[in-house]
């Protein structure tokens, strides 16, 4: 059952989030996620508002997970911690 990657994000220091982005792409792709959505337009119906949103979808929730745990997405995201606000969750698709 595929998977879907959501990610809220306040960006605090462009630079360093520039570097999280160049790094997590190849590390998504390198597990199977294919963006959905990065940073378009929306509407926040409920809840705290992040100006970015990326959804990304994996082949399953084991392989979303495996792509945050591994070593280059723990590389890329050293460069997003102290840059951002963010709340990442995987979600199973029906």
């Amino acid at each position: 059952m595929a998977a879907l990657w959501i990610a809220h994000v306040t960006v605090t220091d462009a630079e360093a989030y520039g570097k999280y982005a160049v790094l997590a792409g190849p590390a998504i792709a390198e597990h199977g996620g294919e963006f959905l959505a990065r940073g378009g337009r929306f509407v926040q119906l409920e809840g705290k508002e992040r100006p970015r949103n990326v959804v990304a979808k994996f082949p399953s929730l084991e392989a979303a997970v495996a792509c945050y745990n591994s070593d280059a997405y723990q590389a890329a995201l050293s460069h997003a911690k102290d840059a951002s606000e963010r709340e990442l969750m995987v979600v199973e698709t029906d």
